[in-house]
């Protein structure tokens, strides 16, 4: 996500024009990734910023103005890392409201969600949100699919394909901390995770052929 990351970060400071003129970078962030309801920087565009800043990187993206439709794309996390989408509600968790952006982390009490994201005091910046309005945290996947790395991998391996392994069992919901490509201890415990989900395989966090498939087979699914 460090890429992700530094291009939002480009982007901070990006506002809107008081008035009747319209800050064509704003603009850009529709045009670019085909957002036809978002003519002007007055027209919330929280979620346009979002789609633009993931299509830049080459992950999933919503293609929709409004926020919760983040609810729908990418995985599921409860342990969320820097870059993932946090998604927020306003107003009432059951309206359609909602509020999108780039998580950077927890307040040290806990009840606050550091968020990066556009539209933030109508400008891109890193605001504070309440930690019980949060309704989802979001990891997003390449559009060209996830790497499945080759076998074998254990503990002490170290590189790319340690760094795609850990990709994608965080993309089964397997927590293995950031994606640093050091085989350690979370990963061969993530790895263990993995095998214990198919019936009579070897729990041994050993990465090999038969974990191998056991991955790809779930990912596919």
């Amino acid at each position: 996500m460090d890429s992700l990351l530094k291009i939002a970060f480009n982007e901070l400071g990006t506002e809107e024009i008081t008035g009747d003129q319209h800050n064509p970078e704003i603009l850009k962030y529709a045009q670019d990734t085909g957002i036809h309801d978002v003519t002007t920087d007055e027209i919330p565009w929280c979620s346009t910023f979002v789609n633009w800043v993931a299509w830049k990187c080459g992950l999933q993206h919503s293609g929709k103005s409004n926020a919760r439709s983040w609810l729908n794309v990418g995985q599921r996390v409860s342990s969320p890392e820097p870059g993932d989408v946090v998604v927020f509600w306003r107003e009432d968790p059951q309206s359609w409201k909602g509020h999108v952006g780039f998580f950077i982390g927890i307040s040290p009490d806990l009840s606050r969600v550091y968020c990066l994201g556009g539209n933030q005091g109508n400008r891109v910046s890193v605001s504070a949100y309440r930690k019980e309005t949060v309704l989802s945290y979001q990891r997003l996947a390449p559009l060209d699919r996830l790497t499945v790395p080759d076998p074998t991998l254990v503990k002490g391996s170290r590189g790319m394909q340690v760094v795609a392994l850990q990709d994608a069992l965080k993309m089964l919901s397997i927590d293995v901390g950031t994606s640093d490509g050091a085989f350690g201890p979370r990963t061969e415990t993530g790895v263990k995770e993995l095998q214990s989900r198919k019936p009579f395989l070897p729990i041994d966090g050993v990465y090999n052929d038969v974990t191998r498939d056991l991955l790809e087979s779930l990912l596919q699914a």
